[in-house]
């Protein structure tokens, strides 16, 4: 059994409560569905680092003649730091076993933006501040997602994966298949019976 299938039989037995842990936002449901070792906390958050390097060409091509240079030089840094703070995000995991905590999606996600802007406006000279303050909105929001969200529950999966209990000592109610069918709609019946009809037919 692969991760994903591994992954749904579990969450679909699982308490709400519990299965949403396992599952988190839009985001983290993405990379549940790539293999281990694609999505190991390390290379999201070099990923994430890649991503904002590239948004980063622009602004260096217009306030700089020598830009391609630098830009290498500075995307290299970026995504090597983000990949460090990835794989000290997994250690800190194992060790201290903490569950996902769900990131503030209003105030990480706009961070890179603003921070980009800041960065250009720096750059122009139009604004006059610490080169720190547009660096560390450009680069936190990445890594800060995978240690309080990603690399707990990449944890999990690896758990699931290994077929160990993800919630040791927690109060854990699975789901029959009596409670499961109780809890669909009408409309949902009906396109499980259909999916049964298919799949007795083959």
């Amino acid at each position: 059994m692969n991760t994903v299938e591994s992954w749904e039989n579990r969450v679909s037995k699982l308490d709400p409560t519990h299965a949403e842990v396992i599952t988190g936002g839009g985001l983290s449901k993405r990379f549940s569905r790539l293999p281990l070792w694609l999505s190991h906390p390390a290379n999201i958050s070099a990923f994430y680092g890649l991503l904002v390097s590239l948004a980063l060409i622009l602004p260096y091509r217009m306030t700089s003649e020598q830009w391609g240079a630098l830009w290498i030089l500075h995307a290299s840094l970026l995504i090597f730091s983000c990949l460090v703070l990835g794989m000290v995000s997994r250690f800190m995991s194992a060790i201290f076993k903490r569950m996902p905590v769900a990131p503030w999606r209003k105030i990480l996600y706009p961070m890179p933006f603003v921070g980009v802007g800041l960065f250009t406006l720096s750059a122009t000279d139009l604004l006059t501040f610490p080169a720190l303050i547009p660096w560390t909105l450009i680069m936190l929001p990445g890594p800060l997602y995978v240690h309080l969200s990603w690399a707990p529950r990449w944890r999990l999966l690896c758990m699931i994966e290994d077929e160990v209990d993800p919630f040791p000592g927690m109060d854990v109610e699975e789901k029959t298949d009596e409670m499961i069918s109780e809890s669909l709609s009408g409309d949902d019946e009906q396109i499980l019976e259909v999916v049964e009809e298919f799949d007795s037919e083959e």
